[in-house]
C-alpha cells in the first residue's frame, strides 16, 4: 500500500529517479519511490556512463562499484569507414575518471536500487500517476487504484511521456527526427573493432559500434524504417555497408534488440509550483555522444540537493536555481547531440567536404581536447 502522506513523491524509477530517491535518503528526508511498471526493465538501452556523472555520484556510495563493473574505453572516434576522422582521447582529462565507463542501464538502475535498498528504501510497483491537484502546502497525487498520496513535492522522473509533466500543464515542445533507429548487443567474431566507441560515417548512413563488458558489442544506426527485432542477417548488412570495410566483423549473435525514434525537446520550465521534471520528463535528445541518461542523473545530484535544502527551511528559491542551472545544460547537449547526427546524416554530395573539414579540425589539440570534455560532461562542473 502506498503512503497517505510523504515529503517528496518520486515518479519513475529509471537512473533519475532512483539517483533522487538516493541523494534524499542520504540527506535523512522522508522519500517515496513508485513506478507503473510490474518489474524493473532487463534490457540495456543506455550504456555509457561518462566522467562527471561518475564524479557526482562518488558521494552516493555507487560511482565505484559502477566502475567496478564497466567496460572503460579510452576514446571516442569518428570515422568514414576504415578512416579515422576525428579522434577524441580521454586519457588527459582533469578527472578521476578518464574513460567512458561502457555499462548497460540495466546494471547502472541495478546498483542505484541496492544502494536504495541499503538506506531503507524501496520502489513500490506497479502504480499508474493518473491526476495531481496542488495547493500551497503540497500536492495531492491520484493513482489508477483509487489510492491518494500527499506529497510536499513531486519529482517527475517518468520519462519522455511523463504523465506527471502532462498534469503539471508544463510544455515540451521540440522536433522529432525523420528516422528510425535500431539498436543491438550483439556478440563479434572475426576482427573486432578496437575497444573504444566509434561513430562511422558511411553514405548508407551512420552506426555506432561500441563495447560492453562481457565481449557484447552495442550497435546502433538510423534507418528508413527499422524491424521491431532486428536479426543476424540485418546488423550484418549495416556493418558491411557502413563499418569498418577492410577488416570485417561478423555478427555470431544478437542478444537483444529494439527500436526507436529520436526527439529533440526541452520543458519549458523544469518546475511548476511543488511538481519538479528531472531525466527523460524534462529533455529527450539524440543518442549521439550517450548524454541523456548521465545528464538526467546529474539532474538528480541538483534536484535532491535543492529539495533537501528546502525541506529544512530553506528558501524555495532553491527550486528556482535548479530550473535555471539545469535547463541551459540540457540544451547544450541537444545541441552537440545534434550536431552529431547532423554530420552523420550529410549528403553524398558533401561528404567529402564534411570530412576534410573534420580532418583539419582534428589536427587542433584544442578542439580534440574540448570535444573530450564536453563529451565526459566536464562543462557541467
Amino acid at each position: 500500500m502506498l503512503p497517505t502522506a510523504t515529503d517528496v513523491l518520486v515518479v519513475g524509477a529509471g537512473p533519475t529517479g532512483l539517483t533522487t530517491a538516493v541523494g534524499l535518503l542520504l540527506a535523512g528526508r522522508d522519500v517515496t519511490v513508485v513506478d507503473d511498471r510490474a518489474a524493473a526493465d532487463h534490457t540495456s538501452r543506455a550504456a555509457v556512463v561518462h566522467a562527471r556523472t561518475l564524479e557526482v555520484l562518488e558521494p552516493y556510495g555507487v560511482a565505484g562499484r559502477l566502475a567496478g563493473l564497466g567496460l572503460r574505453a579510452p576514446r571516442f572516434t569518428i570515422r568514414d569507414r576504415d578512416r579515422v576522422l576525428v579522434p577524441v582521447p580521454f586519457g588527459g582529462l582533469p578527472t578521476a575518471h578518464p574513460y567512458t565507463l561502457m555499462i548497460s542501464q540495466e546494471v547502472t538502475e541495478s546498483v542505484l536500487h541496492d544502494r536504495l535498498a541499503e538506506l531503507g528504501g524501496k520502489v513500490l510497483r506497479p502504480y499508474r500517476v493518473t491526476g495531481l491537484r496542488q495547493d500551497d502546502a503540497g500536492v495531492e497525487v491520484s493513482f489508477a487504484d483509487g489510492q491518494t498520496v500527499r506529497a510536499r513535492y513531486v519529482v517527475a522522473a517518468d520519462g519522455m511521456h511523463s504523465v506527471v509533466r502532462e498534469q503539471a500543464g508544463i510544455g515540451f515542445r521540440g522536433t522529432s527526427y525523420p528516422e528510425s533507429f535500431t539498436l543491438a548487443d550483439v556478440r563479434l567474431a572475426g576482427d573486432v573493432p578496437p575497444p573504444e566507441v566509434i561513430l562511422y560515417f558511411s553514405p548508407a548512413g551512420m552506426v555506432v559500434v561500441a563495447p560492453l563488458p562481457g565481449g557484447v558489442h552495442r550497435i546502433v544506426a538510423s534507418v528508413p524504417e527499422a524491424p521491431a527485432e532486428p536479426d543476424a542477417a540485418f546488423v550484418q548488412r549495416l556493418l558491411d555497408t557502413r563499418g569498418p570495410k577492410a577488416r570485417r566483423a561478423v555478427v555470431e549473435e544478437v542478444m537483444w534488440g529494439s527500436r526507436f525514434r529520436i526527439h529533440q525537446r526541452v520543458a519549458d520550465v523544469y518546475r511548476a509550483g511543488r511538481v519538479l521534471l528531472a531525466g527523460d520528463a524534462a529533455h529527450v535528445n539524440s543518442p549521439a555522444g550517450g548524454q541523456g541518461m548521465n545528464t538526467g542523473v546529474r539532474d538528480a545530484v541538483a534536484l535532491a540537493a535543492a529539495l533537501d535544502e528546502v525541506l529544512g527551511g530553506g528558501s524555495p528559491a532553491a527550486l528556482d536555481a535548479y530550473t535555471a542551472g539545469r535547463r541551459p545544460v540540457a540544451e547544450r547537449v541537444a545541441e552537440l547531440a545534434g550536431r552529431l547526427t547532423r554530420l552523420a546524416h550529410t549528403g553524398r554530395a558533401l561528404r567529402p567536404v564534411r570530412n576534410v573539414a573534420l580532418g583539419l579540425l582534428a589536427r587542433v589539440p584544442a578542439v580534440r581536447r574540448g570535444l573530450a570534455f564536453r563529451l565526459a560532461g566536464l562543462d557541467d562542473r
